[in-house]
């Protein structure tokens, strides 16, 4: 009999085997490679979402592996418990001895009462995790750099990566695919900071769509502070389209706005700006916008105007309540003007308005809505004809503004009626009493564009330093109904100032705020911070960031997802929206813009601008919108 010659068994799993492995103190030879591995035994207090980003992300070859093992809920209670039980006692024992308390012990222990409350809320679970890295190079040379390249790296991040010295092949397999963990040195994580490990996190703002492979939507504010990512958002496509805007004087509020408007021109978006301090001067000449300057003489806007609308077959038309809308609105104006009105203030007026309006031939009846509107001044007329005290005491008090020293803004019929694709109203000429009811009027004509149901398509409406308004009762209720129903006009406020407390401390105020689906947090003034953290429930880390936060960065919230970003501007943009003094005064001064301007031969636009503004046909596509 023949026997049949023996045959070596198939290993599949050795064509994924190295050639040769030799072992070192701190490296292994692998085949041609060499690679060193780490453990880290050190974390920051505080991870936000997508930390391992850099790591993950590293151009060199780097092995993470991240070992979980859940703790069950028994087990962690009472280690918890043993834990808390040692710090306690060890505070205790640094008290009575009369030495100073360790500020990384008083951390520790208000992490763990933090920790154990979650636990027992059950909030959140407890791991046991390890996180582990491996560097491959070519040559001892290039492993030495990469060592230290990643070194610093985790550093960083405030990871502290320790060599597995005499455990580099436990290191190897721990952070090889198979799941096994050979150094076990690990860390107790809770739920939170876990889940902000996975390598499927990122500090980037997840996309609308994430199949899409089209550019982003929305507009550029600037890089990602955490990823260096680009920062795209789109206002318009979440629940509302309100931003609010809160940082202290200098961090860069005006400028980010002016940049958010210009660069919304770009996609066909109309803005109205209430621009107290005529920062917007420059941008709005430069792009052909339409420059009104309240306070100049012969500029003026009458309250009693009714929204009559006229349509493209010459018709003219307004709502069926029209008449009764605007004698509410003008309680609000006069309120203002008055300050807060008694309930017998506010009866007396509502039948001076009713007969102010009957004096120039205005009813009920739709018909006469198309006539001329009265003005103040017949308002005033008919309180001092009244017999009533009220009345008369009322009157006495419209005086300074129907022919007083503030009368230039009421003393006759509106004189323009501005549109455009950018229309900035100036409040800087008007006298500082006079400017809660400017800002008031001028939100008002820019609610009745926005009203116009003939004419839809996307709106932004500005409001600069919007402390001016609030500080009123009356105007704040009107900012604030104007925020809840913007969303239903396709237009989206944008609120920016810099009292912060001043805007947090009122309902309205916070009203507002909560009424904003895309919240801008920029650096802020430590006397400011607390109230900011209670009110947007701010991490310790945010909170750091936005003490120490440099002009143009901020923090962007929307829900649940926030982002630190840099507001970034093209030389051209910069030159536009800067209000440095000192670029400005390099620019040459700016010349003043007559009322109703649009001049934009006052404001030279650099020719990259220019350009950028141009259409195929070489005409100036901002005209056509």
């Amino acid at each position: 009999m023949k026997r049949r010659p023996t045959r070596t068994p198939h290993n599949p799993a050795g064509a994924f085997a190295p050639d040769a492995l030799t072992v070192g103190a701190r490296h292994l030879e692998v085949g041609a490679e060499r690679v060193a591995s780490f453990a880290v035994t050190g974390y920051p207090r505080e991870v936000s979402a997508g930390w391992l980003q850099p790591l993950l992300t590293y151009p060199g070859r780097v092995d993470v592996a991240l070992h979980v093992e859940p703790i069950d809920p028994v087990t962690a209670a009472n280690r918890l418990k043993r834990q808390l039980a040692k710090l306690e006692s060890g505070r205790r024992h640094t008290s009575e001895k009369g030495r100073l308390i360790d500020p990384h012990v008083e951390a520790a222990t208000e992490d763990a009462y933090d920790l154990s409350a979650r636990v027992a809320r059950g909030e959140g679970k407890l791991f046991r995790v390890g996180l582990y890295l491996t560097v491959h190079a070519t040559s001892a040379d290039d492993l030495t750099d990469e060592v230290a390249a990643v070194r610093s790296l985790a550093a960083s991040l405030l990871l502290d990566a320790k060599p597995t010295t005499y455990r580099a092949l436990q290191g190897w397999v721990t952070c090889l695919p198979m799941g096994l963990d050979q150094v076990r040195m690990r860390r107790t994580f809770d739920t939170a900071a876990l889940s902000a490990a996975f390598p499927f996190t990122s500090p980037d703002l997840p996309p609308a769509d994430p199949t899409s492979v089209a550019a982003p939507d929305g507009v550029l504010y600037g890089y990602n502070i955490g990823s260096q990512g680009l920062v795209h958002w789109d206002r318009f496509a979440l629940d509302n389209h309100n931003a609010v805007i809160l940082g202290r004087s200098g961090a860069g509020k005006s400028y980010l706005v002016k940049l958010e408007l210009l660069r919304s021109l770009y996609r066909g978006i109309e803005n109205y700006v209430i621009d107290p301090e005529d920062e917007y001067a420059r941008l709005a000449g430069a792009v052909g916008g339409t420059y009104v300057r309240l306070g100049e003489q012969g500029v003026r806007l009458n309250p009693f105007d009714l929204p009559v609308r006229t349509r493209p077959d010459g018709r003219r038309t307004a709502p069926p309540d029209a008449l009764v809308r605007r004698s509410l609105h003008l309680h609000t104006v006069l309120g203002v003007l008055l300050g807060e009105l008694a309930p017998g203030d506010r009866a007396v007026l509502d039948e001076a308005i009713t007969a102010t309006y009957a004096g120039a031939g205005i009813t009920e009846d739709p018909r006469t809505w198309t006539r001329p509107a009265p003005v103040l001044e017949d308002l005033a007329t008919v309180l001092r004809a009244s017999a009533n005290r009220t009345a008369k005491n009322l009157a006495s008090r419209l005086h300074p503004f129907v022919r007083g020293a503030f009368s230039g803004l009421f003393d006759g019929p509106t004189t323009t009626r501005p549109s455009g694709h950018l229309v900035v109203f100036s409040l800087r000429d008007l006298p500082d009493e006079l400017k809660p009811v400017g800002t008031l009027l001028t939100l008002d004509a820019v609610w009745q564009r926005i009203s116009d149901t003939a004419d839809r398509r996307p709106r932004l409406v500005t409001v600069d330093e919007a402390w001016l308004l609030m500080k009123q009762p009356a105007g704040a209720e009107f900012l604030f109904r104007m925020a809840k129903a913007s969303r239903k006009r396709w237009a989206g406020l944008t609120v920016a100032t810099q009292d912060t407390p001043d805007v947090l401390a009122t309902d309205l105020g916070k009203a507002v705020v909560a009424n904003a689906a895309t919240q801008i947090l920029l650096r802020q003034a430590p006397q400011a911070i607390a109230d900011i953290t209670r009110a947007f429930n701010l991490s310790d880390g945010e909170r750091q960031f936005l003490l120490s936060a440099e002009r143009g960065q901020g923090l962007l919230s929307s829900g649940t997802h926030r982002v630190a970003f840099q507001a970034i501007a093209s030389p051209t943009e910069h030159q536009l929206v800067t209000t440095n003094p000192a670029e400005l005064a390099a620019l040459g001064e700016i010349p003043n813009a007559g009322s109703d301007s649009s001049a934009a031969e006052q404001y030279p636009l650099p020719a990259e601008a220019r350009e950028l503004l141009t259409d195929d046909n070489g005409e100036f596509f901002l005209d056509a919108a």
